[in-house]
């Protein structure tokens, strides 16, 4: 008698996951959700909005509305309220750029077999840093929208009371420089990028009306000389873009920046001891393997190790508040 097959539903649920997210992503990428009218439209009105074919577009409507983008009245079709919160350009906790990010990224992840087979990224790292202007602007632009979040959640766990100068090392467009001196009187920040990157970054920093607090500076974080006597010195989400060796070398620079009793503070992507969980982790080490030569998501207890050879003391684990999956390790420049 031969023994019950397991339900192979997960795996093709697996198979067919990007069917929907591509629903998202072209939804996004169209326009649907920028503009579209408080009262909902026909799919002949949203195609003319839109410029796309009547046809398709009612399918692409559909799709939405099972994906609970939608909301369906008949022959009208308005943004549901996570759709409208989350979708729309108007709103304050507007996520479409950072979907242009991952829309970016849905080419490279098609390669995905030749990334693991010769251990080189699919997307030329230098697109989203410089080399192509709209894929960087997508990439910091969405590196601002995740790090909203993520940064208010880094400001609840990290206490920064009395610290003056901080050094922000890759970071991006400036938004835990900005969070942080907002929540921390008396603390000023610079915010170390390359050139092309903190040129938006100014752009958001004087969105978020916090020019005056942070400054940047444009550079390589291997190659430029970093500021020293800080008393605070951040890595966020950078590490995972770097080898063991590469991660000690920033180490090594950021403990010869701080000032003795500096704090340092490495919050990123983590997997456990073993590497093979949770699965989010796991597979953003995936994406930074086609996005970054010899990157990808390190494991907590390794990184904590690699902070004390470099001389720091006192390293404790602060995970962030769910369902944000990343951790703070603050340690003290011994």
């Amino acid at each position: 008698m031969c023994a019950a097959l397991p339900d192979p539903a997960p795996i093709l649920q697996l198979a067919t996951g990007y069917w929907g997210s591509q629903a998202l992503l072209t939804a996004n990428r169209v326009g649907l959700f920028a503009g579209a009218p408080a009262g909902g439209e026909t799919a002949a009105e949203a195609a003319a909005r839109l410029s796309t074919a009547e046809r398709p577009t009612l399918l692409l409507l559909n799709a939405c509305v099972a994906l609970g983008l939608l909301a369906r009245d008949g022959d009208r079709y308005t943004p549901t309220p996570t759709a409208a919160a989350f979708l729309s350009p108007a709103s304050p906790a507007y996520l479409g750029d950072a979907l242009r990010y991952s829309d970016d990224l849905y080419g490279p992840w098609g390669r995905l077999e030749e990334a693991v087979r010769h251990d080189h990224p699919t997307l030329p790292p230098t697109d989203i840093l410089g080399g192509d202007p709209a894929q960087t602007r997508h990439f910091v632009r969405a590196m601002h929208q995740r790090a909203l979040g993520i940064a208010r959640g880094l400001v609840e766990v990290i206490d920064l009371t009395g610290r003056t100068r901080l050094l922000d090392v890759g970071g991006g467009p400036g938004t835990y420089s900005a969070l942080l001196t907002d929540r921390f009187p008396g603390l000023r920040s610079t915010v170390l990028d390359l050139p092309p990157v903190v040129a938006i970054a100014g752009e958001i920093l004087a969105e978020l009306g916090a020019s005056e607090r942070v400054a940047t500076l444009g550079g390589d974080c291997h190659t430029t000389t970093w500021p020293g006597g800080n008393d605070c010195l951040l890595i966020s989400g950078f590490l995972h873009r770097e080898s063991e060796a590469g991660c000690r070398a920033l180490l090594e620079r950021a403990r010869a920046a701080l000032a003795p009793g500096g704090l340092l503070i490495v919050a990123d992507v983590f997997t456990g001891e073993g590497g093979d969980g949770p699965p989010f982790a796991c597979l953003f080490g995936l994406n930074m393997l086609l996005s970054a030569p010899g990157a990808g998501v390190h494991p907590a207890p390794a990184m904590a190790e690699w902070m004390a050879d470099a001389g720091f003391t006192a390293v404790a684990t602060h995970p962030l508040p769910p369902p944000m999956p990343h951790t703070a390790l603050v340690a003290v420049r011994g």
